[in-house]
Order: structure tokens, then C-alpha cells, then sequence
């Protein structure tokens, strides 16, 4: 199954931003002449399966490997590491080749760093004796176009990075994806920025664009006219509640990487017994365009009237005589049936988790805190989730989104939770603890919360989508015909959303008070573009 999705229908022209990718790798291979064995750590191997075909590399006399401490097994005197700036991955590089020198081995090595090096990898590789044997480069891929209307900056750590770790790094990163992104589409006039985050990075391409100026031509109109920045701190809520889609509940339960999903073969009805399948998640594929965004009632809904259409096509077909015509539309009909059998095993294997009591029960729960009502009711529904020992993820998420929406937690609540949490999961999770109290996510109570207010004047609680709080599953997946936002979380129109809508629609001027109860400054500020005649 093809990974690289189909981007001909994208707003922008994101074919030549990969095609550009592509270029500069294969570049980056031919200049390294004769056969050689590219080696590419785990995490980047996924950005780049939606950039290259393996086959399209083979041409290039490549053979592939993943890094790991394991020593490179390949007969080619020529090895390519191509990775991210990551400290742990030197000592990977330097340990094969201490162990190719003890074994009397002599290969040409080169490590490409994506998007570009890093002094501190640089240092690890000096104290390893192996620098002066590598030749270093850079390979500049900045963003990942993941779908049509997805680009990543494939920077997963960024938010640990910036609020534990206090390394900002990657804001410059942002900062020179979005100036790269101009080069090919114009200056974006209008840059909107929350959070202290975000308000940097628009700083920063300001800079580079008075270093760098992106020059235009007279007269012609920026591809993008608006960019739009928030602090994932400024809207900590929305991704601690589960989403309702189709799409998001392949992403809750499944997890979606790069634009596919790994799991048993089984799933998929397939005799293949303990192997892994990757099945593709895009707009390539029409039916998941068609229900990606789709809520997931009405999504099993869709599957069963085509799967009972085609069976009626089906018995017509062997019992009536048809015309070339209608044998044409049938056998363009069978062509989708890999795509309906796909999303079929999807759906069956999330109904085993949406039909269970517990999910619909959590549901309820992460509802009743958004509301910021019954604190006592989910303090002991959290106490009780950590004394069944219930899976230690799910049991974070419900406590953050509690002390988000109540501004922490009173202290004798807060030490009573953190040492139950502690004494049922064990000691050695006392480090997320602390770094979840470093980020802001885990605090005690000291001063009363804004989430009451912010979410009656963004209207961020709609009553509307017909999410009754009863246990059925109709009434927990809310309506047919979504006509907002809230539709995606059965009730909850998340924060970031809203700010969107705002920005776009009539400016941030408007809420101006809001923002300023949420947290980081804020800027809204135009931006001239260098034109040249």
C-alpha cells in the first residue's frame, strides 16, 4: 500500500515543496558515489516514507537499515547516516564505527543531519573519537506536507523541549519552515500570534525576513494571507479530551503516524499470524476523505448502506442480464471494495472500545469537567480510576484536564492524589509527575480559574449537538449534521478553534479582554513585503 499521499488537491502547491525534498535527497546520494547503505533512525524513517518511495532510492544504489546499537550488517564500503539532531543517535553512529574499526573494517562514513547540525551532537561525536572520520552535512527538510491540508514540522518533543526542558530551539526551527514556506508561496501579509511561544517565532521570521528577504513581484497576491500562531499551553483542554471522529478515534486508539496506522494483521483480516500491517490513512484514499471527519456513528452508518448496496449490485448481476454499460459502473464499483473492507476492519476493531462502559463513562466524566461543575464528583471519580489501577495514561489526561479547568487543585487534594498516584503505579513515575508540575499541567490552586468565563464568551460548551448526558451511544456521539466545531468532542468546541474562527472572521480586537486571560502576550501585526520591479 502506497505511503506518499496524493497532494493534487491541495490549496497550495505542496507537490513542488516535496518534490523539492526529494531533489534535495537524491542529490545527496548521487554526490556519494557506488553502492552505499543509507541508515536512518526510527522516528525520521516515518517523515520520510510520505517525501520518497524505497524504490526511487534502490535506483540509487541504496540499500536501506534503521538505526539502533545493533552494528550495521551490509557488505557496502560506504554507509550514510541520515538523522535527527538528537544526542542519544551519536552514540548509535559512534559505537558502529568503533566496532567496524575493531573488526579491521574501512568504510567511508557520512551523517547528514536533518533539517541541520547540531553543535552539541557534533561535541558527543569529538568525545568519541569518530568526528574526524565522518563526513558532515545537512539535509534540509524543514516540513513534511502529510496530507493535502496537513503540513508537520515533525517536532513531536517541541512542547517538552520548551516548557521542562527550557530549550527553545525549536521556535528558530518553526521560525525558518514557515520563511522556507515563502520562498515558494510570498510573504504572508498578516501574522496572529498567542502565547509567548508563538509571539517569538513570529519575531524571529520577521528577523529572517530583514536578513533574508523574500523578494515578490509587483502586483502579485500572497498565496497565504494569514498565519495564525498558538501556544499549545494557550489550549492544554482540547487534547486531553478524546475525540469523536472517525479519524479521531483511529488516532485515540490506533495512533496515527505519519499519515498511517500500525496493527495486527489480524485486524485486517489477514492470515498472517503476529505480523505488524501499516495501512495508509489520507485523502488518496476517497472513502477515508469521504468519512475521516465523519462522526463515527453515522460513519458505520455509511459502511453498512454501501456494503448492503453492493450486495444488492451484486445479486442483480448474477440474475438479470446487464448491458455493458451497467457492467462498466459495477466493476468501477468493485474497485473501491480493498477501500470498503479496509475501513470495515477499522470500524469493527474501535467498536470493541467504544461500545465498552468505561470509554462512554469517561466520556461523561471529561464532559462534566469541561463544564467546570461537580468538582467532588470527579476528584473521586480520578481516585477511584488510580485505585483500579486503570491504565496510568488515561488517568493523567482526566487529572490535567481537572486542574486546567480548576486553575490547580486545593493543596491537601493535589499531595492526596500525587502520593495515591504514586503508591499504585510506582515510584519510578515520579519524574513525570515533576515535569507535568514543571509544564504547568499538575499545580496546586492559587488563585480562582478563568475557565468559566473563557468558555461562556467563546462559547466554548454547545448544547446543541443533542449530547444528553445519557450512556447510549447515539446520545454520546451527538448528531448527524455537525454546523460547528463542537461536533468533533460531542459538546466541547475546542479553544484553539475558536481562537481561529475569531482571528479569521473579525480580527482578535474584539476579544482582546479573553486573551488576555488566557496565558503569553499576544500580536497581530501586518507585515510589508520587499517588491521588486
Amino acid at each position: 500500500m502506497a505511503q506518499i499521499p496524493n497532494l493534487d488537491n491541495a490549496p497550495l502547491n505542496l507537490t513542488s515543496l516535496r518534490e523539492q525534498s526529494q531533489k534535495e535527497l537524491i542529490n545527496i546520494l548521487k554526490n556519494i558515489r557506488g553502492k552505499k547503505c543509507l541508515v536512518i533512525d526510527q522516528k525520521f524513517s516515518g517523515s520520510l516514507s510520505v517525501i520518497i518511495q524505497t524504490s526511487l532510492l534502490k535506483e540509487h544504489g541504496v540499500e536501506l537499515r534503521h538505526l539502533s546499537a545493533e552494528p550495521i550488517q551490509t557488505d557496502a564500503a560506504k554507509v550514510v547516516y541520515l538523522v535527527r539532531s538528537q544526542l542519544n543517535l551519536m552514540k548509535f553512529i559512534s559505537s558502529h564505527v568503533n566496532n567496524d574499526i575493531s573488526r579491521g573494517l574501512q568504510r567511508e562514513y557520512y551523517v547528514y543531519f536533518v533539517p541541520r547540525r547540531a553543535v552539541s551532537c557534533e561535541k558527543i561525536l569529538e568525545e568519541e573519537k569518530v568526528h574526524h572520520l565522518l563526513t558532515i552535512g545537512e539535509y534540509p527538510l524543514y516540513i513534511v506536507p502529510l496530507d493535502e491540508d496537513v503540513l508537520s514540522f515533525e517536532l513531536d518533543l517541541a512542547y517538552k523541549e520548551c516548557q521542562v526542558d527550557g530549550d527553545t530551539s525549536s521556535l528558530w526551527h518553526i521560525a525558518k519552515a514557515i520563511h522556507k514556506l515563502e520562498f515558494s508561496f510570498g510573504v504572508i501579509p498578516n501574522v496572529r500570534a498567542k502565547g509567548k511561544a508563538s509571539v517569538s517565532v513570529a519575531e524571529i521570521l520577521n528577523r529572517m525576513q530583514a536578513e533574508e528577504p523574500v523578494n515578490s513581484p509587483d502586483m502579485v497576491v500572497p498565496e497565504i494571507n494569514t498565519l495564525i500562531l498558538i501556544d499549545r499551553e494557550v489550549d492544554m483542554v482540547t487534547p486531553m479530551c478524546s475525540q469523536l471522529t472517525y479519524e479521531g478515534l483511529l488516532d485515540e486508539f490506533l495512533g496515527i503516524n505519519n499519515g498511517s496506522v500500525e496493527l495486527d494483521a489480524s485486524i485486517m483480516g489477514l492470515q498472517q499470524e503476529g505480523k505488524k500491517v501499516k495501512v495508509p490513512l489520507n485523502s488518496s484514499d476517497k472513502l477515508f476523505k469521504e468519512i475521516r471527519d465523519l462522526n463515527f456513528e453515522v460513519v458505520v452508518q455509511i459502511l453498512r448502506q454501501k456494503a448492503t448496496s453492493m450486495k444488492q449490485d451484486y445479486t442483480e448481476m448474477s440474475t438479470t442480464t446487464q448491458t455493458v454499460s451497467e457492467l462498466k459502473d459495477f466493476v468501477k464499483k468493485l474497485n473501491s471494495l480493498p477501500e470498503m473492507t479496509r475501513h470495515i476492519n477499522l470500524a469493527q476493531y474501535l467498536s470493541t472500545f467504544t461500545s465498552k462502559p468505561s470509554f462512554l463513562a469517561q466520556l461523561d466524566m471529561e464532559h462534566t469537567m469541561v463544564e467546570a461543575q461537580s468538582y467532588d464528583i470527579c476528584f473521586e471519580y480520578i481516585e477511584e480510576m488510580i485505585h483500579k489501577q486503570e491504565p496510568l495514561i488515561n488517568v493523567l489526561r482526566l487529572l490535567i484536564l481537572f486542574s486546567i479547568t480548576n486553575s490547580g487543585l486545593p493543596k491537601k487534594n493535589f499531595d492526596y492524589l500525587r502520593r495515591e498516584l504514586l503508591h499504585s503505579y510506582g515510584f519510578e513515575h515520579v519524574g513525570t509527575l515533576n515535569n507535568l508540575e514543571k509544564a504547568g499541567l499538575l499545580k496546586k490552586q492559587e488563585s480562582k480559574s478563568n475557565w468559566p468565563t473563557v468558555k461562556r464568551a467563546l462559547q466554548l460548551v454547545v448544547d446543541d449537538t443533542d449530547t444528553a448526558k445519557t450512556k447510549t451511544l447515539h446520545a454520546v456521539f451527538g448528531p448527524n449534521n455537525p454546523s460547528d466545531i463542537s461536533y468533533v468532542f460531542s459538546g466541547y468546541a475546542p479553544l484553539s478553534i475558536r481562537l481561529v474562527q475569531h482571528a479569521v472572521r473579525s480580527g482578535w480586537r474584539p476579544i482582546e479582554e479573553i486573551l488576555k486571560l488566557l496565558p503569553g502576550p499576544h500580536s497581530d501585526k501586518k507585515r510589508v513585503r520587499k517588491i521588486f520591479k
